[in-house]
């Protein structure tokens, strides 16, 4: 196999993770886990007696979530890197990149929305949840576009081949 398909399945450096496992998949568990949990938080402030923990918890769900998108984003581009431009994985990669970027700043902002009113014994505001909750239907939106340059055009996934190794007796 050689090609630009050959060049977007290998890494192209080290630090992107090895040939057949890289790291960016790894790494968006934890934005994905902390931002889901956090308007779980945000939900749930509404539903409880004394919302003050769930307020902050979801405080620092929100900037887990900036810190480690911060650090997939960086490995996400190294595997973007490995793209030939002018294709539809490009493209693709393309819209799922700015997509994810525009997410985490979304998610920086609502963070520092919330740090600056300080910690409060009040349930999450309209808005603020409002916000938590179109980022995350985007972030499913940007995720559906990282799952097809994985899955579908084959991204950083190892050969066939290889593949076919783990089937044999």
């Amino acid at each position: 196999m050689s090609g630009p398909l050959h060049q977007a399945k290998r890494p192209s450096t080290i630090l992107a993770g090895t040939y057949g496992h890289p790291l960016h998949p790894v790494l968006v568990t934890v934005p994905i886990g902390a931002w889901v949990t956090s308007l779980v938080f945000d939900v749930a402030s509404h539903v409880v007696d004394d919302p003050g923990f769930l307020v902050k918890g979801s405080v620092w769900l929100i900037a887990v979530g900036v810190v480690g998108a911060t650090a997939a984003a960086m490995l996400g581009f190294l595997d973007f890197l490995g793209i030939q431009p002018g294709t539809v994985a490009f493209r693709t990669g393309l819209a799922h990149l700015s997509l994810s970027l525009l997410i985490t700043v979304a998610y920086g902002a609502a963070w520092a929305w919330r740090a600056a009113g300080g910690p409060g014994s009040e349930p999450v505001g309209a808005a603020q949840l409002a916000l938590s909750a179109i980022s995350l239907a985007a972030l499913a939106v940007s995720g559906s576009l990282g799952g097809r340059l994985a899955y579908r055009f084959g991204v950083r996934v190892a050969d066939e081949k290889t593949q076919a190794e783990g089937f044999t007796p």
